[in-house]
C-alpha cells in the first residue's frame, strides 16, 4: 500500500524537476484519500520553507480544516529535513513513509531522529526505503543534468 502513494509523490517530484526545482514530492493521506499534495517550490516561490512536506501539510490542514493531522500519513520521496520533521511532529501526523535517505540533511533516521524523540510530545512512526531506487534516481538524474 505505501508504494501506491509513493508513486503519486514521485509524480509530484517529477513535476518539480520540470520546473527546475529539486525533485521532491509529497502526499498526505487520510482514510485512503489524498488530502494534501506538495512538491519543492523554493526557487519559484523564493521561499526557503517551500519544501514539499511543508506545502503538503498546509494543503492537508486547509482541506481538513484543522492543524492537527492525527490519523494522516505522509509519503515523501526524500527523507525529511529538521524543519519538515518538526512540522510533522507539530501537525501530529501518524506516520511518515519516505523513499531515499538524505545523508546531508535527513532528520528522521540519518542525522537526527526528531520524529522519534521521547522528549517531544508526539512521535511520528517512520519507515524509509519505500521505492527507494526510483526516488534516488530522480535526484541523481536531476543533479547530473545540473552539473552537465
Amino acid at each position: 500500500m505505501p508504494e501506491r502513494y509513493m508513486r503519486e509523490a514521485i509524480r509530484l517530484a517529477e513535476q518539480a524537476a520540470r520546473e527546475d526545482e529539486v525533485p521532491v514530492g509529497c502526499v498526505i493521506v487520510h482514510d485512503g484519500e489524498v488530502v494534501g499534495r506538495g512538491f519543492n517550490r523554493r526557487e519559484g516561490a523564493a521561499d526557503p520553507t517551500a519544501h514539499a512536506e511543508m506545502l503538503a501539510i498546509r494543503d492537508a490542514a486547509g482541506r481538513l480544516g484543522a492543524w492537527r493531522l492525527a490519523g494522516c500519513d505522509l509519503y515523501v520521496t526524500l527523507e525529511p529535513c529538521a524543519m519538515c520533521a518538526g512540522a510533522m511532529v507539530l501537525a501530529r501526523l501518524e506516520r511518515c513513509f519516505f523513499g531515499t535517505r538524505d545523508p546531508k540533511g535527513g532528520a528522521v533516521e540519518t542525522l537526527y531522529r526528531i520524529t522519534d524523540d521521547p522528549r517531544l510530545n508526539h512521535r511520528v512512526h517512520t519507515r524509509g526505503g519505500v521505492l527507494e531506487a526510483d526516488c534516488a534516481r530522480l535526484l541523481s538524474d536531476f543533479f547530473r543534468k545540473k552539473r552537465a
